[in-house]
């Protein structure tokens, strides 16, 4: 098995959660006898999102023979500290399976894990088997858990759409890029009267912009509205409206607006991928804007 587990580690306790969602607290000891596949996400991380169709299948597909998946929501940004959140962002993405809400990080420190997505593959006897960080190697975890259920099948037909479709791998050539002072030094350009902080920079009146080159199929970025009233943006691609390239979050004319603290996706790009400008301008103050990822 690969990373820094030894395949006698036994599962750790989860009694660290701050909340459970979709089920009554959960112990290893509870759980023995079943396959249990644990999941670290935080509502915001594209890799997650990618993720989560396969992982949401597969619960449903192997609940009846005994697997039992638990996705630990462990916050990356301040505010997905918000229970209310976590449970929006659970019904969203339809997960019916039980979430632990690790606010205080009792679990993720408890696995000594370190990345969002995670995966830890644990047998009847509660020893983890198996572990996987990031997206990806997708039929190997699953023939992974049919391992552990002793049972044999075809791998279950999984197609993301939306946010959650899988990346444009072959032209997808920039990183994700944090905007707060914290993480490195951001190359976005700042329009407006911005305030740089640690995770974020918050705008300080209407009418500031972010404009961010980049080269993917699709650019997201985690947005937060703070203690402010929806706030209306507009994209532009290249200095004009996105059209057919918009993202889901965007209509045509590039118009959106700001609710929740969440990842948005800003451009889908139609046709050939190639290196473009994204700028996005908000209409009020008070957007919080957090990291660019590319898909």
């Amino acid at each position: 098995m690969s990373g820094h587990l030894a395949a006698s580690v036994h599962m750790p306790p989860l009694d660290g959660a701050t909340a459970w969602l979709n089920t009554e607290p959960l112990t290893p000891a509870g759980l023995r006898g079943r396959v249990v596949l644990v999941n670290f996400w935080t509502w915001t991380c594209i890799n997650w999102l990618r993720q989560e169709p396969y992982v949401r299948a597969w619960s449903r597909a192997y609940r009846d023979d005994g697997l039992v998946v638990i996705g630990v929501h462990t916050p990356e940004f301040s505010f997905e500290h918000d229970v209310e959140g976590v449970r929006r962002a659970t019904g969203e993405r339809e997960i019916d399976y039980p979430v632990a809400v690790d606010n205080e990080y009792a679990i993720w420190g408890a696995f000594a894990n370190r990345y969002w997505p995670a995966l830890y593959f644990v047998d009847t006897d509660g020893v983890i088997r198996d572990e996987h960080f990031g997206e990806g190697r997708y039929e190997q975890s699953e023939r992974m858990i049919q391992r552990l259920l002793d049972i044999e099948r075809e791998p279950v037909p999984v197609e993301g759409s939306g946010v959650e479709a899988e990346a444009d791998w072959d032209n997808l050539r920039t990183p994700e890029t944090y905007l707060g002072s914290a993480r490195g030094e951001s190359i976005a350009a700042l329009s407006g009267e911005w305030t740089v902080g640690p995770e974020s920079v918050v705008l300080g009146r209407a009418g500031g912009s972010i404009a961010f080159g980049f080269h993917a199929r699709d650019a997201h970025l985690v947005l937060s509205p703070g203690a402010h009233a929806p706030i209306p943006f507009r994209v532009l691609l290249d200095g004009e409206p996105p059209g057919a390239s918009h993202g889901v979050d965007v209509d045509e004319e590039g118009n959106g607006l700001l609710r929740d603290g969440r990842m948005y996706q800003l451009v889908r790009q139609q046709g050939a991928v190639r290196g473009r400008t994204l700028e996005i301008t908000f209409l009020e103050p008070g957007a919080e804007a957090y990291s660019f990822t590319f898909g």
